[in-house]
């Protein structure tokens, strides 16, 4: 499949090493008073786009809305980070498409895909091919995906579903701690995933603050999704961002 217009946005700066951060909204939890703290991260960080999606309470006509209003203050492309096929837009930009590796339900493996692709094909959307792992507790997102809880401590056996990602053909590799979880991964899963695949890792959940996330950068990860953290401590984030020499 043809690499389209924002993958190659974003291997881009995979191969200049540059520091990538992506806002992570859900229309669930949107409101026009959260604009303005978006841009001034987005302005702060060059972020090269925006994720919209969450793992319940999502329709087809929330995330239209939510796009179109995003869309007229910001741009940037919207890509959608999906909890299903009620989660697809025709005002989008992308979608990663994905795969819950690790879950024990077929749904979210293969038939939701299946489900979503003429979907994705009549209205023109960059698919951005992904294979998608919760791990740990998995927060809501692994509750619902009915993931398979792989513990932190077994490392090297992420990395191997991170290498079968690769070797299907997947184009970047997400390792999900989940959404609300208390800590990020950790890096020690990140460095192990990093040592047997060559394709982009991304990094998201429980992560706090900048730190977090510039740990997670430098144990292999290629970009980093911020969710939570934009919707509680803006100006503390603010601070730590533009406080940062590499950004």
């Amino acid at each position: 499949m043809k690499i389209g217009r924002i993958e190659q946005l974003l291997n881009e700066r995979v191969e200049k090493r540059y520091p990538t951060y992506l806002p992570l909204i859900d229309p669930q939890k949107f409101d026009m008073n959260k604009l303005t703290f978006i841009k001034k991260f987005i302005d702060i960080t060059n972020s090269p786009l925006i994720l919209i999606g969450g793992s319940t309470g999502i329709s087809e006509s929330l995330m239209d809305k939510t796009i179109k209003i995003i869309k007229n203050e910001i741009k940037i492309p919207i890509v959608i980070f999906p909890s299903g096929v009620y989660s697809i837009s025709q005002e989008a930009d992308a979608i990663f498409f994905i795969s819950l590796l690790n879950s024990e339900n077929p749904y979210y493996i293969i038939e939701a895909q299946m489900l979503a692709s003429p979907i994705i094909k009549k209205y023109n959307i960059e698919t951005i091919p992904v294979g998608y792992l919760i791990l740990g507790e998995g927060g809501v997102a692994g509750h619902i995906g009915w993931a398979k809880k792989i513990p932190y401590k077994y490392a090297e056996l992420i990395s191997y579903y991170a290498l079968a990602a690769e070797l299907l053909g997947m184009r970047f590799v997400y390792l999900e701690a989940g959404s609300g979880t208390e800590e990020p991964i950790p890096e020690k899963v990140i460095k192990k995933v990093r040592e047997i695949v060559s394709i982009p890792i991304i990094a998201g959940g429980g992560i706090k603050d900048i730190e977090n996330a510039n740990r997670l950068l430098k144990a292999g990860a290629d970009i980093i999704v911020m969710g939570n953290v934009l919707e509680n401590s803006y100006e503390k984030l603010l601070k730590e961002i533009a406080h940062e020499d590499k950004l």
